[in-house]
């Protein structure tokens, strides 16, 4: 989860502005955790030691209550309520990578990304860009070629993968629901290099930048076998000890160490494409 955590931290910077290049300085002085990595905390911490998600999310929100949720979302939350709001927003998908290095089966992974998207994201197109999230991390992290990530999720989520990032980039914009944005960063994952240009890639898409960035982090970190050391470290560095301390647990838990190997994009078995 470390991957959709550095994602969210350096897209942060780029909400809102319709970046649309991917020659920007990766990480700079502004450049912060927000709602993405606490709620992606909260899962894990749910994970780690059995807590309902809907105390989790409440909790969490009253610990960070600035870090910049959606309005539907700050007033459930603010308010305590425990029944789900029908959002098809990505809140859904950025939060859920946790679950793909918990669960042991692809089954397994579906049916937990889904009670994680039905706290809140209970409407069918948030469960599914919970699920086709979480599915793409289990996929690329037991050894799933990209091809058949991509045939999985058009298959599985009739999501639509066929497009380049050239092609969606010169009028694509900012959409928060998952069925435009979801699509959007998986594809920023498919055509990426390593985990850094998948990152690049989802910011230059102009849009939800920090949650799409988020979510292509997710995918990537699993599929190259980490972060980079150096944006893990200045990542971690950026968290509060309360965020940092879930992370080192969940990490070492589930055998995945803090700071990965410094050239995780190097690792020999990964299948051809």
């Amino acid at each position: 989860m470390l991957g959709a955590i550095a994602g969210d931290v350096i897209g942060s910077v780029h909400e809102g502005t319709r970046t649309k290049t991917k020659d920007f300085p990766l990480l700079t002085a502004g450049s912060r955790f927000t709602d993405d990595t606490v709620l992606t905390v909260a899962v894990a911490d749910s994970l780690l030691h059995g807590r309902e998600y809907v105390d989790a999310f409440h909790d969490y929100f009253q610990e960070y209550p600035d870090a910049g949720y959606g309005s539907t979302f700050w007033l459930w939350a603010s308010s305590r309520r425990r029944e789900p709001y029908k959002s098809w927003g990505n809140g859904s998908a950025m939060r859920v990578s946790p679950v793909a290095y918990v669960g042991t089966t692809l089954d397994g992974v579906l049916a937990e990304a889904r009670r994680t998207a039905e706290v809140t994201h209970d409407h069918e197109e948030g469960i599914r860009g919970a699920q086709a999230v979480a599915a793409a991390v289990f996929l690329a992290r037991t050894g799933g070629t990209k091809e058949q990530i991509r045939q999985y999720i058009e298959e599985r989520f009739d999501y639509f993968l066929d497009e380049t990032l050239s092609e969606l980039r010169p009028t694509y914009q900012f959409d928060a629901s998952c069925q435009w944005s979801v699509p959007q960063s998986i594809i920023a994952f498919l055509e990426s290099t390593g985990y850094e240009d998948a990152v690049r890639n989802a910011i230059s898409l102009g849009g939800d930048a920090d949650t799409m960035a988020c979510i292509a982090g997710a995918i990537a970190e699993a599929y190259y076998g980490g972060v980079p050391a150096a944006i893990a470290e200045a990542v971690l560095a950026r968290l509060d000890d309360r965020l940092r301390s879930v992370v080192r647990e969940f990490r070492e838990q589930y055998g995945m160490g803090l700071v990965p190997p410094a050239e995780p994009e190097a690792a020999a078995d990964r299948p051809p494409d």
